[in-house]
């Protein structure tokens, strides 16, 4: 049967009518799917997307390691105790962030920045590994190795309470007993933007490449629709 012109139409207008986008049922969670779906997609990791990998993965490292240094650091003042408290001023022992550091494969410590003596050449103050600057160091010394290293600045007001000059920032006993228990080291008398020493971290090429996956993955938020009626 041949339906009239006129009809085809009509029939073609009502089939659109019935299909209106507010009326169209969308499968859920599709969207989520297709984030989920590029996540799992192979991705080439480029030599210089593993330098950035590094460096996010050392600013996380010794910014977290930091912020618990500073916590514990000052709970343990708060005690009235500043011998005891200096005895926690080594973050990279800290469980937490040595859990945080096996997971992306890295060997964190902190080295004390000694200024070099005026007769040492170039060449020796380079092979000393630090630099007193607040520029980071990021390197590929082997094809599966990465290096980190930003330098440690005493920025704050606890830190003087360890470091600063003794008879103003901590009494002059304070600072013997610190000289004490660490005789190989410059742990008093520092300044304020003083270089203290140095984050250095070795990391794994397969840690990198996780932090790095980690940190370009699409990330799905669910957002609420808009009420419509």
């Amino acid at each position: 049967m041949v339906l009239p012109k006129i009809n085809v139409v009509l029939f073609v207008a009502l089939g659109l009518a019935a299909c209106r986008p507010d009326q169209v049922k969308h499968l859920p969670g599709t969207k989520q799917i297709a984030e989920e779906t590029a996540n799992w997609e192979v991705k080439r990791i480029m030599p210089n997307d593993l330098l950035h990998a590094t460096r996010w993965a050392g600013d996380s490292i010794t910014a977290y390691a930091d912020t618990l240094l500073r916590r514990t650091l000052a709970r343990e003042l708060a005690k009235g105790s500043l011998a005891q408290a200096a005895n926690f001023c080594r973050p990279q022992s800290y469980p937490q962030v040595d859990s945080m550091a096996r997971k992306w494969h890295a060997s964190p410590r902190r080295a004390e920045w000694q200024p070099a003596p005026a007769s040492a050449t170039p060449a020796a103050v380079a092979a000393a590994g630090l630099r007193p600057d607040t520029m980071r160091l990021i390197g590929r010394p082997a094809a599966d190795t990465f290096y980190y290293q930003r330098p440690i600045v005493l920025a704050n007001n606890l830190c003087l309470r360890c470091h600063g000059q003794p008879g103003h920032d901590l009494t002059l006993a304070d600072a013997q007993l610190l000289r004490q228990q660490h005789p190989g080291l410059k742990s008093v008398g520092r300044q304020r933007g003083q270089v203290l020493g140095a984050w250095q971290l070795t990391l794994d090429r397969s840690g990198v490449a996780e932090f790095y996956t980690m940190k370009t993955r699409k990330k799905w938020k669910e957002h609420k629709m808009p009420k419509l009626f």
